[in-house]
């Protein structure tokens, strides 16, 4: 079936699975594969739980009209996508970035929904299915929609390129993050380059954190349309910190004015992020009042910079996911939060390669370079990179429960941070 054929169908049954836990009356089941599993083999119940028609690519499975063979169902679900995205001509602002795309992706939702009818990716979904699977949800009525794109090897922000089509853009910024699939710092730099490298070969609007030299240095020089901001130097919008306790206050300046807004965030790191979304309403012309209720109004959530208020603490949960250049400005934020008492917990971090060793010892480094009451490090990198300091060290994260538990912490402000991995939320219930 031609992409054109199966799109006829789209029209008719509008709504995709791809689980059959999830199967709605009417939807187009798409039999993708997976390491463990082969969805070929679960469309015939797809089929019997009201899905309207299976997709497979495993012809002799084929039993009624009902199955759609092609030669590979997710490369059918791209180019369905990619299909789909040339039917509309809204705005598309896509996201990509070593730290902080989901939240700059949300801040940017909150705001520009003051004005628009905007969607975005939802959960994780920014890879090669997840991209496709947020453009064909799109409801019909959206007026602005913003796709979140991540990346573990180079070329595939160029390919979620091809079916998103962004005609704006941001890279939040680079980072020392999947260095093994990346080949290095350097290999980041150059697979989140390429949405940069798409929007200016395609005319598109991008948005450029004048701050940070690598940003400024991928972009390089061209006729692309460029849109800029930052602390308080240089052109475009700039923003600081007033207040972090731990919530952040800032102040934001457009031209002569200043204007304040107080936030649900934490991290000083977020600055950057709260500034973006600032300057991605200015240019979409909504008032200084509708980008203030934006800000004010976003509330994180997915354990990423959250902060969760207990009996006995205030913990700063930041442990969705961890590499070394999210630790080291959550580190930071720690030292800048006015507290009585500070405790770090820091988890492994993963998919470093060979650098996990010099990473980890640098992190702890750093960890022991400011001022705090106590450090808790948890798992072997971190075991072995330091055990020896006048710290706590536990090689798994049920150790360090049971170590919670014989040595409570109370009357802290914790920052809990660490690969997605280690399973850090499970330390909560004791602090």
């Amino acid at each position: 079936m031609t992409t054109e054929a199966l799109y006829k169908l789209y029209a008719e049954h509008p709504v995709i699975c791809t689980d059959t836990r999830k199967i709605t009356a009417g939807c187009l089941f798409f039999a993708l594969k997976g390491e463990n599993f082969d969805g070929n083999f679960f469309a015939q119940k797809a089929l019997d739980d009201g899905a309207a028609f299976a997709i497979i690519d495993q012809a002799g499975l084929q039993k009624d009209e009902r199955y759609i063979v092609v030669p590979d169902v997710l490369e059918a679900l791209q180019d369905l996508a990619r299909f789909h995205r040339r039917q509309f001509d809204f705005p598309v602002i896509g996201i990509t970035g070593t730290n902080g795309k989901t939240t700059t992706k949300e801040l940017f939702k909150s705001v520009l929904s003051q004005k628009f009818k905007t969607y975005a990716t939802t959960g994780n979904l920014n890879n090669h299915i997840g991209v496709p699977l947020t453009l064909l949800s799109l409801p019909k009525d959206t007026e602005l929609a913003i796709i979140e794109m991540g990346a573990n090897h180079k070329k595939e922000i160029e390919f979620l390129c091809t079916i998103a089509r962004p005609t704006h853009g941001l890279i939040t910024n680079v980072g020392k993050a999947h260095l093994e699939g990346f080949g290095g710092f350097e290999g980041v730099k150059t697979a989140k380059g390429e949405l940069y490298s798409f929007l200016k070969e395609n005319d598109g609007v991008t948005f450029i954190n004048q701050d940070n030299p690598h940003l400024v240095e991928m972009y390089g020089s061209g006729n692309g349309r460029v849109v800029r901001y930052g602390t308080l130097s240089g052109d475009g919008v700039k923003g600081e910190i007033v207040e972090n306790d731990p919530f952040l206050t800032i102040d934001w300046f457009s031209g002569e004015r200043t204007h304040r807004v107080k936030t649900n965030l934490t991290g000083t790191y977020n600055l950057e992020n709260i500034v973006a979304a600032i300057t991605v309403g200015l240019f979409f012309e909504l008032s200084e009042d509708q980008i203030n209720a934006g800000i004010n109004s976003y509330i994180p959530g997915n354990n990423r910079s959250q902060i969760i208020k207990t009996e006995s603490n205030t913990l700063i949960c930041d442990y969705y996911n961890a590499n070394p250049s999210s630790m080291a400005v959550a580190i930071d934020n720690l030292a800048a939060i006015s507290a009585n008492k500070k405790t770090l917990i820091l988890g492994d971090m993963f998919e470093l390669g060979e650098d996990a060793a010099a990473e980890h010892k640098a992190v702890l480094d750093k960890a022991l370079s400011i001022d705090v009451d106590e450090r808790i490090f948890v798992g072997k990198e971190f075991f072995h990179a330091g055990s020896q300091i006048n710290a706590r060290f536990y090689m798994t994260t049920e150790d360090a429960f049971n170590g919670l538990k014989d040595n409570p912490i109370t009357n802290s402000v914790v920052l809990i941070k660490g690969s997605r991995s280690m399973k850090m939320e499970t330390l909560v219930e004791l602090l």
